[in-house]
């Protein structure tokens, strides 16, 4: 899964349609990378966190390569094809649903939190994130020119962007909790 998205780094990167804002987009995922590999070794997660977090960093490297609001999904779906697009809006309801699984498992190994608790601390996770994340997104609107601020924010006109990506995080966390509770599958099998 790791070399899965060490390959997705460069990829994203090749022809970025704003090559000026892919190093915000890329750039921290390239040097997590190494960072993910200790931890991993470190604080073995099972095989389904692990493929929760990578499945969550390949969906934000495909948007790193468009920006968020130009990922031509209803291209590839045309069912899809609305006014809007809503690549974006999927990543935060992805954040939300991936990051529960090992947040959750993280939570019951390693910080001796009972279930009940962890998946309370998960959620809290995701919807603080979530939170940190667009206050960041509103810093960048101060720094750059406001054609690259708008390229990255992808907020398209929405002035409630902000408040809907963080509901759909929230919204993919609850959905996926009941899951995850259920599942347990980390009292097993560890990458």
């Amino acid at each position: 899964m790791l070399a899965a998205v060490a390959l997705g780094i460069p990829l994203s990167a090749l022809g970025a349609l704003y090559p000026s804002n892919t190093w915000l987009q890329v750039g921290p995922v390239a040097a997590g990378l190494p960072f993910a590999w200790r931890a991993l070794a470190r604080a073995p997660i099972s095989n389904a966190s692990a493929a929760s977090i990578a499945a969550f960093v390949l969906l934000h490297l495909v948007a790193a390569r468009w920006s968020y609001s130009f990922v031509p999904y209803d291209a590839w779906v045309p069912a899809l094809a609305t006014e809007r697009n809503h690549f974006d809006r999927l990543v935060h309801f992805a954040f939300g649903a991936l990051a529960m699984a090992p947040m959750v498992e993280s939570g019951v190994r390693y910080w001796g939190l009972s279930s009940r608790m962890a998946l309370v601390f998960a959620i809290t996770f995701v919807l603080a994130v979530g939170g940190l994340y667009e206050i960041f997104e509103w810093s960048l609107t101060l720094a750059l020119a406001p054609e690259d601020a708008g390229a990255y924010n992808g907020e398209q006109g929405d002035m409630f962007d902000a408040q809907k990506d963080m509901a759909l995080a929230g919204l993919g966390a609850v959905l996926v909790a009941p899951l995850v509770r259920g599942a347990r599958w980390w009292k097993g099998n560890s990458q």
